[in-house]
């Protein structure tokens, strides 16, 4: 078990050191000068010599990379080039924000898919797994910021029920946080329960052919007992495994939503850095999107060795 998950330590280290490198070479072939576009119309030959020394863009790129990789590493993400001032208080608090909606949302999204998954394959080939099927179909086929808009028109705008517009402070208590976060986390939360629902549903019909179910069946068990009993630990593994999926997404995914809410969480301070062409703010947001990605899809591994003894022992 340790060794298994040294390796996927190994791997998720190898993955982001890559990461880092897409990313820095990303932000390096962008078109334009970022000297020239920090002065904007006062950019000329003697200012922009100046601004490129200070911020050291005439240095070879593999020893900016190599400077910049290694701060990261101690916790120095660098400055921001909007307003010169450090880039880690800025993002722990938009950090924060983007925390506590993917566990908002996923606090309501993992019971509810869960639920559904078991209902529809108890319920198989009647109405109500029709149903439930159908309208995660839907679910996924419509992109999350068409959802978040028809959100703010019907329960913002015509009802009125909640704000259309997520801004958190500081000043808010708990509740109030709650209320402005209710739209963004309703709209991942509906992005998301279909696919956990449908795999939940898949896995659990897989394996109710299986000889121990029909001997659960021959006891005379109810049907909704063997699912729950039976099945569902035995399917916990790909369970575990999409579920993770899932949260990774709801804490890289947020981008396209806080946008539309004007949440101020991560996504949103990545975009702004990315019109404004605040080049260390977007590679230090890109590089902590990933290594969160990595860090939940390790954890699902190692949740799903937990899970399968036949993982734990492949021999």
């Amino acid at each position: 078990m340790l060794t298994l998950i040294v390796r996927r330590l190994a791997l998720g280290l190898l993955t982001l050191l890559a990461v880092s490198i897409i990313i820095f070479i990303g932000t390096e072939i962008l078109p334009g000068d970022v000297a020239e576009a920090i002065l904007g119309q006062s950019a000329t030959e003697e200012n922009t010599a100046a601004i490129r020394e200070q911020l050291g863009l005439n240095r070879p790129p593999h020893v900016r990379y190599l400077d910049w990789l290694g701060g990261f590493v101690q916790g120095d993400l660098g400055t921001s080039l909007g307003n010169r001032r450090p880039i880690a208080p800025q993002i722990g608090f938009r950090f924060g924000n983007t925390m506590l909606l993917a566990a908002m949302a996923a606090m309501i999204a993992v019971p509810v898919a869960i639920g559904l998954g078991l209902i529809s394959a108890i319920k198989q080939d009647t109405p109500i797994d029709r149903g439930i099927s159908v309208g995660s179909l839907m679910a996924i086929s419509v992109p999350e910021f068409f959802v978040g808009y028809i959100l703010i028109l019907f329960i913002a705008v015509k009802l009125g029920w909640l704000p259309s517009l997520s801004n958190v402070n500081d000043r808010m208590d708990f509740g109030q946080q709650l209320e402005a976060m209710a739209l963004p986390a309703i709209t991942l939360t509906l992005v998301t329960v279909a696919h956990m629902m449908r795999m939940t549903r898949a896995a659990v019909i897989s394996v109710m052919n299986s000889p121990y179910i029909e001997m659960a069946h021959l006891k005379g068990m109810k049907y909704w007992r063997i699912v729950v009993q039976h099945a569902l630990p035995n399917v916990l593994s790909p369970i575990i495994t999409v579920v993770m999926l899932n949260l990774a997404y709801l804490v890289v995914g947020v981008v396209v939503v806080e946008v539309v809410f004007t949440y101020p969480g991560m996504g949103q301070y990545m975009v702004d850095s990315v019109s404004k062409r605040d080049v260390p703010v977007v590679q230090a947001t890109g590089l902590i999107f990933a290594g969160v990605w990595v860090l939940l899809i390790l954890l699902a591994d190692i949740l799903s060795i937990l899970a399968n003894p036949r993982l734990r022992h492949p021999k």
